[in-house]
């Protein structure tokens, strides 16, 4: 699939580029990672650099071949930026490689596209259960095309929370989780699988960590927060960012004084 007037000039539209096509480009290149990445598990890391796994770099050629093809410029975790275009999809061509590597079945190609006015579109898949969520500004996320919203729980004590890295205590929460995999976590808040989601202690996330998640998050009427208040976390830089989200303000409230006072 191209955009509009991709063939011939990349990043140059013919006309104004629906919604619905940016999305169908990103349906594209997550079936293309999922294709390119069978066979993968087990390979270990690539020794290019610190955390990067075989399968990271494979999966980052497919969906460049689709996304820059297509008529947008990407920026990855894995290869930087290519490409050109006034829409830029920021992408982690696997999110979670440890368990992709590993045989754990929780691991997403997650892309949110950019524009002048913010985030416009995100997929987050997970690739070894098939299940899609979706987003578009103002119109609403789903989950395999269903409709979802977060749950409505307010207190930490009814909360079960999801964490990037390793709490410093007991926050009061009901249950806790530690799944590996930023993107299909902030989705599974989104859901209501999760009430909340953070990063603790040292742990930090990058934007192609959290800008998929955090539009379907948004979109499901979730909320989202930067926990150290640097600025908007909707960047294309190798920032690294505490992003936290919760299904209520309320929640995301008593979330983020957790976080505040405990341990680093």
């Amino acid at each position: 699939m191209r955009l509009p007037g991709a063939a011939s000039s990349v990043g140059r539209y013919d006309r104004p580029v629906r919604d619905e096509e940016v999305l169908g480009l990103l349906r594209d290149a997550a079936h293309a990672v999922r294709d390119a990445i069978a066979g993968q598990h087990g390979r270990g890391l690539s020794g290019d650099r610190p955390t990067q796994y075989h399968a990271d770099v494979v999966a980052d050629a497919a969906a460049l071949g689709v996304l820059v093809t297509g008529g947008l410029r990407v920026v990855s975790e894995e290869s930087g930026s290519t490409g050109e275009g006034d829409l830029v999809c920021v992408l982690d061509p696997i999110d979670g490689s440890t368990n992709f590597d590993r045989g754990i079945p929780f691991y997403s190609t997650s892309m949110c596209v950019l524009d002048d006015a913010g985030m416009r579109c995100a997929v987050v898949v997970n690739l070894a259960t098939d299940t899609w969520y979706e987003a578009t500004r103002h119109a609403g996320a789903t989950r395999d095309g269903v409709p979802i919203r977060t749950s409505s729980v307010t207190e930490m004590r009814d909360a079960i929370i999801g964490f990037s890295g390793l709490p410093g205590g007991h926050g009061g929460w009901a249950q806790y989780r530690a799944l590996g995999s930023a993107s299909l976590e902030l989705c599974a808040v989104a859901d209501g699988s999760l009430d909340g989601y953070t990063v603790v202690g040292s742990a930090r996330l990058s934007p192609w960590d959290y800008l998929g998640g955090m539009l379907v998050v948004e979109e499901a009427r979730g909320t989202v927060a930067d926990l150290d208040d640097d600025g908007p976390l909707v960047e294309m830089s190798r920032s690294r960012r505490r992003p936290l989200a919760a299904a209520t303000p309320a929640l995301a409230t008593a979330l983020a004084a957790f976080v505040a006072l405990g341990p680093t």
